[in-house]
């Protein structure tokens, strides 16, 4: 079997690339410039019309103003994953882990631990912490698409999308946000389950409340290293221009309609 005695890590993360591989192989497939896919062409083209492109007539099309849905899910469902993964990775897995320390080598030569369980823990610590860097800014790129679709594109109750789109759409922003932290999401949904657990077996009362310091929640986060922070401003730089460009193409837009009324 595909998935036999594989960890679950291993299997959701393989899930997400096959699922991710069915996903953009047609789209490869009927880039290749050849008259025996226009077939194939048109059918994704048909599949990704929306707006002035799609005719109201046309069957299995729903209003674009559903996009909406999109940003409304990847909100919430963003949500979720970034707290859970930033409560793993404070609670569980620190990012600065000192292997060769003093208490280490003691319990290492005693026969406790070993080197090699410490540096696994450092591996689970950076991936964890730049699982909740990625996933910190995804909320803002569907934030910023979230303000877009409400404030700034007016949508046409004639405008139109094709359901199968509509359906892409919602896989995409709920498949990115669990492929930026596949690597631990497994961890991060067994502590999630051991906390609410503890809740149920002890209570409210006997639970063991942790007092969080901000400083000691976003420290982790400078420490991942310069690339990451400059793929980040990048990122937001890029984000801005593009909000920038929409919002003059719009009222660009409304002003031609205006002098053609």
């Amino acid at each position: 079997m595909l998935f036999h005695n594989q960890p679950m890590e291993l299997v959701l993360l393989q899930i997400l690339r096959l699922a991710w591989l069915a996903a953009t192989l047609p789209i490869i497939v009927a880039s290749i410039p050849t008259p025996k896919l226009s077939c194939l062409r048109a059918t994704l083209l048909a599949f990704a019309r929306r707006g002035k492109i799609m005719h109201s007539s046309q069957k299995f099309t729903i209003s674009q103003r559903f996009f909406l849905h999109f940003y409304i899910v990847a909100f919430i469902w963003t949500t979720l994953l970034l707290l859970g993964t930033w409560a793993y990775a404070y609670n569980m897995v620190p990012l600065v882990v000192e292997p060769f320390s003093y208490s280490t080598i003691t319990s290492f030569l005693t026969g406790g631990s070993t080197i090699k369980t410490d540096t696994y823990k450092l591996r689970q610590g950076y991936v964890a912490w730049q699982a909740v860097f990625l996933l910190l800014m995804m909320e803002v790129q569907v934030l910023r698409r979230l303000y877009e679709t409400r404030h700034v594109f007016n949508y046409s109750p004639s405008a139109r999308m094709h359901v199968i789109g509509y359906l892409t759409g919602l896989f995409f922003y709920v498949g990115a946000p669990l492929s930026l932290c596949g690597g631990c999401a497994v961890e991060v949904f067994n502590f999630l389950a051991n906390l609410v657990t503890k809740f149920i077996v002890k209570g409210k009362n006997q639970m063991q409340v942790t007092e969080l310091e901000f400083w000691q929640v976003v420290n982790p986060l400078f420490k991942l290293g310069w690339k990451h922070w400059i793929g980040a401003a990048v990122f937001l730089w890029v984000g801005f221009i593009n909000t920038s460009a929409i919002r003059f193409l719009v009222l660009y837009d409304i002003q031609d309609r205006q002098m053609n009324m």
